[in-house]
C-alpha cells in the first residue's frame, strides 16, 4: 500500500480537528502527473446552463413566420406592380390603335426606355414611360410628361411620325427616336454612336423575341390625320 505523503497526512489531521470551516469540504483531483491532490475549498459552483436554442419545431415556426411575412409583403408589391403594368398595357393598346402602330413595338420601346416606370428621369432630362425630352413633349402637346396617358400619346405619335419619315425602316426610326432625326439623316442610317446602336439592338431584340405578340408590320402605312371638332373634341382618322 502506497504511503501517504507528509503534507497529505497533515491536511487530513487538520480536517479531523475541525479547523476547516464547516462550509468547506474536501475536494480531490489528479494533477498532470497523475498524483492525487486533496484540498479544502468550496465546491465549484455549477456552470449556469446556457439558454436552450429553440427546438426544431419552434425554430422552424419562427423562420416560417418571418418567411411568410416577407412573402406576403413581396406578393403585395408584385400584385400592385402587376396591376399598374396591366393598366398601362391597356393604355398602350388604345394609343397604338389610335396611331396604327404595333402595340408590341410600343411595349418594346417602353421596356427599353423606362422599364415601365412612369416617373423615370434620364441623365439627359428625358422623362416618363417613353422618355420624352421637353422639346418633343411640347411639340406633341404633352403638358405633364409623368402622366402615363399623355406621355404615351406623345411618344407613340412621335414614333409613328418617324416610321413614316423613314418609310417603315425600323432601325432608322428607332435610331431617330434615340439620337434625333438630324443625326440619322447626317449619318445616312443608324449613327455610329455606341448608345444609339445598343438602343436599337435592345428594342428590336425585345420586339422580335418569341412570344412578343408582334403584328406582321410595325405600323399601318396609311396616314393618320388629327382634327379638332367644333366642340373641341380631338378626332383621329386615316382618311
Amino acid at each position: 500500500m502506497r504511503t501517504l505523503s507528509k503534507s497529505v497526512l497533515i491536511l487530513l489531521g487538520t480536517l479531523a480537528l475541525g479547523v476547516v470551516p464547516a462550509r468547506s469540504q474536501i475536494v480531490s483531483y489528479k494533477d498532470a502527473s497523475g498524483k492525487r491532490v486533496f484540498i479544502n475549498a468550496d465546491p465549484i459552483p455549477p456552470a449556469r446552463p446556457s439558454k436552450p436554442a429553440p427546438s426544431g419545431t419552434a425554430a422552424a415556426g419562427i423562420a416560417s413566420h418571418t418567411t411568410q411575412a416577407s412573402f406576403i409583403a413581396s406578393s403585395a408589391v408584385s400584385a400592385a406592380e402587376e396591376a399598374n403594368r396591366e393598366k398601362i398595357t391597356q393604355m398602350v393598346r388604345e394609343v397604338s390603335d389610335r396611331y396604327r402602330v404595333d402595340p408590341a413595338l410600343v411595349r418594346a420601346v417602353i421596356q427599353t426606355e423606362s422599364n415601365w416606370d412612369s416617373r423615370a428621369v434620364s441623365r439627359k432630362g428625358a422623362r416618363g414611360l417613353m422618355q420624352l425630352v421637353p422639346g418633343t413633349a411640347q411639340q406633341f402637346g404633352v403638358s405633364n410628361v409623368f402622366d402615363p396617358q399623355q406621355n404615351l400619346d406623345g411618344g407613340v405619335h412621335y414614333l409613328r411620325m418617324l416610321l413614316e419619315r423613314y418609310n417603315g425602316d425600323l432601325d432608322r426610326a428607332l435610331a431617330a427616336y434615340n439620337a434625333g432625326p438630324t443625326a440619322v439623316d447626317r449619318a445616312g442610317g443608324v449613327p455610329r454612336y455606341r448608345e444609339t446602336r445598343a438602343y436599337v439592338r435592345k428594342v428590336t431584340d425585345s420586339y422580335f423575341r418569341p412570344g412578343s405578340d408582334r403584328l406582321p408590320r410595325a405600323f399601318d402605312m396609311r396616314s393618320i390625320y388629327r382634327t379638332v371638332a367644333a366642340n373641341g373634341r380631338v378626332v383621329f382618322t386615316n382618311e
